[in-house]
């Protein structure tokens, strides 16, 4: 049913949608933190840069940036990563053991996500990665 030879040429797309929506997604915290957009409980937080989470919105919207374009990917997606592994366990473990209950659930998917993309690369439609280098690999 699958033709596992054209899944293979599609993976590096895969790849990218992953990057791209992750990226964007996270970039989406530092926007709200920063400018204030989308509007919401911590818009325009970030501003004073009086806390740990103005600090973490500051790497959210340039790393998100970064993740999303293909630039510098892989040191973007390492620090996105271990930002999000001390927003968990700064922020959410210390409310509750699970993170279901804690809201830390997306923080993890976040710093795995990021942790992949160090390893994989950006995969196609990237800056570092130009389309004729697809196959390099």
């Amino acid at each position: 049913m699958f033709d596992q030879a054209s899944i293979a040429r599609r993976a590096p797309y895969a790849l990218a949608l992953l990057r791209i929506v992750s990226g964007l997604i996270f970039m989406a915290h530092g926007t709200q933190k920063f400018l204030g957009f989308p509007d919401g409980e911590r818009a325009g937080a970030g501003l004073a840069f009086d806390s740990l989470g103005a600090y973490a919105g500051a790497i959210e919207l340039v790393t998100g940036a970064l993740i999303a374009l293909g630039l510098f990917t892989r040191p973007a997606a390492f620090l996105a990563s271990g930002t999000m592994a001390v927003a968990y366990w700064y922020a959410h473990a210390p409310q509750n053991f699970f993170p279901v209950n804690n809201g830390g659930d997306a923080a993890i998917l976040y710093c795995f996500v990021f942790l992949y993309l160090v390893f994989a690369g950006p995969g196609a439609w990237s800056i570092d990665r130009p389309q004729a280098n697809i196959s390099a690999d």
